[in-house]
């Protein structure tokens, strides 16, 4: 197999690549436990020489390619879990669930990856090492990736000889409105940010809203909290490592005369780094607490740790590079300026084994992806003729790294 022919091949799998995402897009499922998505996934990779493996804590489908040749193992990873929100695309194929779309394009990776599963499988007898293909639940926010590696993912047996089998790379194809089709897009080092949860509890005591200074109303503490934090971030986290933190709620209160006892604040906190990760959380703490005391009240401070920062190899990510321009074109392979602010667990993976992630653009010609509905948004719309240039893409980097590992 050449690298030249990966895209007439992939082009030979659309019809059943785009048939399976329909029926992954009408019929979508959230969380670790996807019955549907697997027993469809299981379904359209029957027959191929793949050993499978049905994980126990989630729905998550482990499947590997044994080549001809001993060799190391690279990982292929595509997410199977949808969004809990409705849909309002009016395609003909739009969600039958309620409040529940693939508006992350989820359904579209699963359909690339088997239809990688399909080529390699093809190309067996050429493969000097394996292929695992992992099909994952629980992106959205459920450590779907952190519990398949738990449950023993990269530990793969040996080969018949005993010899080792080691995952020496990973890749990831993520679909994006934001790019037109047959274009990619990645860098190395950092490409997507941490996310962690904050809850900052203010509390002061209760009265009557005529009588604020025999109470002490928690409210407009909770408010210059959340003002401070802001310049905190401004004045102390470097501007070329930068972080994000959003306050997304603000709770206090029963009525409109009465002081509460209590505020709570509610929000996100992103970083491209760990240490300005772990500054920002110090920060936070230290503002949070000090405004309070100023005021006389107290806090409550918990910031729970959400994925870690999506951190490519820079040398597998320059690799990857490489592959796509060969398929696509150099000049439709783009490098990221600065890393997205989004949160991916595909970082997980990316903290046991050299690899990178590859966004795929799939706006068609017709729309401007400037102004195309993005990723999350119930009117979102991925271009299905963008997976021939993402199952080519797969296919195309799982070769050439065993190639080139062996």
């Amino acid at each position: 197999m050449t690298i030249s022919t990966l895209a007439e091949e992939a082009n030979d799998q659309i019809a059943a690549a785009v048939d399976l995402r329909r029926r992954l897009h009408e019929w979508p499922e959230t969380g670790n436990h996807l019955p549907i998505t697997r027993d469809a996934v299981l379904e359209a990779l029957e027959g191929l020489p793949l050993d499978i493996t049905l994980h126990s804590s989630t729905s998550g489908i482990a499947a590997v390619l044994t080549g001809d040749s001993p060799g190391p193992t690279i990982l292929l990873r595509g997410d199977m879990d949808a969004l809990p929100m409705p849909e309002d695309t009016g395609l003909d194929f739009s969600s039958k669930v309620e409040n529940t779309m693939h508006a992350c394009g989820h359904d579209t990776h699963t359909a690339m990856l088997v239809g990688a599963a399909r080529m390699l499988s093809s190309h067996r007898s050429e493969l000097a090492g394996r292929v695992l293909f992992m099909f994952q639940p629980g992106e959205e926010g459920h450590y779907g990736a952190r519990y398949m590696l738990d449950e023993g993912l990269l530990d793969l047996a040996p080969f018949a000889d005993g010899t080792p089998s080691p995952v020496t790379g990973a890749f990831a194809l993520h679909i994006t409105s934001s790019l037109p089709t047959g274009t990619a897009t990645t860098r190395g080092g950092a490409l997507m940010a941490s996310s962690d949860h904050l809850l900052i509890t203010v509390h002061g005591r209760g009265g009557h809203a005529s009588e604020p200074h025999r109470a002490l109303d928690p409210i407009p503490i909770a408010c210059e909290i959340v003002q401070a934090m802001q310049m905190m971030v401004t004045r102390s986290i470097d501007v070329f490592d930068p972080t994000i933190i959003t306050v997304g709620r603000i709770t206090a209160g029963t009525t409109h005369n009465v002081i509460p006892e209590n505020a709570q604040i509610e929000g996100t906190v992103r970083a491209v780094s760990a240490a300005t990760r772990s500054k920002v959380h110090e920060g936070i703490r230290r503002v949070a607490d000090g405004i309070a005391s100023a005021h006389g009240a107290s806090v409550d401070i918990a910031i729970t740790l959400g994925y870690p920062v999506t951190s490519n190899h820079n040398g597998f990510a320059a690799f990857a590079t490489g592959v796509a321009g060969e398929i696509i074109g150099a000049d439709h392979v783009l490098q990221m300026p600065h890393p997205a602010m989004g949160a991916e667990d595909f970082s997980y993976v990316l903290e046991a084994v050299p690899g990178s992630m590859m966004f795929l653009g799939a706006t068609p010609a017709e729309r401007n992806p400037r102004t195309a509905s993005a990723n999350h948004s119930n009117r979102v719309y991925f271009d299905e003729q963008a997976m021939v240039p993402g199952m080519a893409l797969y296919t195309g980097v799982a070769m050439r790294h065993l190639q080139r590992e062996s």
